[in-house]
């Protein structure tokens, strides 16, 4: 019985999950308090977007393996969004408690980059990157956000393993334009 339980919890990791945002649509405009290196402050997309792109990826909770990789992802490519002129922020409904930390721990973000804070998974609902299994967290759902305020390219798996190189794409996609 518990090997059926554990694959069962495996494919439904490898399944992707589908956004309801599409390319073309108008991304939600949103702030929301956040974390870089340990440091809060508040992030607002309107300013973000004034600079070039912005990937906003949700995330289930700090302090979980999926995340965890994620955010070191991101992390270890975070120089090549940058010189795209893009901006990257990691957003979640759980563990929202622990981002400040999960922000500077060099084994997740570095201090590298932003995670904000989604309590009650308000933004997360804006962007249809809600985790069925546990709706008051956010879907691991990718989008990359064109300095026009228009989503660019949207991804959505809970496995972490290619969001990085998905939104990575997308972006130089932009700058190619």
């Amino acid at each position: 019985m518990n090997k059926l339980l554990v694959a069962i919890a495996l494919a439904t990791v490898t399944l992707p999950a589908y956004a309801a945002l599409k390319d073309g649509d108008t991304a939600p405009d949103f702030s929301a308090p956040a974390y870089l290196a340990g440091k809060p402050f508040t992030f607002h997309l309107a300013d973000a977007l004034k600079t070039g792109p912005v990937v906003v990826y949700f995330f289930p909770a700090a302090h979980t393996s999926g995340c965890n990789l994620e955010a070191h992802l991101f992390s270890q490519a975070i120089d090549r969004f940058k010189a795209l002129h893009a901006t990257v922020i990691g957003v979640t409904a759980g563990n929202t408690d622990q981002l400040a930390d999960f922000s500077r721990e060099t084994e997740h973000c570095s201090g590298k980059f932003p995670v904000a804070a989604d309590p009650g998974a308000k933004i997360a609902k804006q962007y249809d990157a809600i985790l069925s299994m546990k709706p008051e967290w956010s879907n691991r759902t990718s989008y990359v956000i064109a300095p026009t305020g228009s989503i660019a390219h949207v991804y959505s798996n809970l496995n972490p393993n290619q969001h990085v190189d998905e939104t990575l794409k997308a972006v130089q996609a932009l700058e190619a334009k």
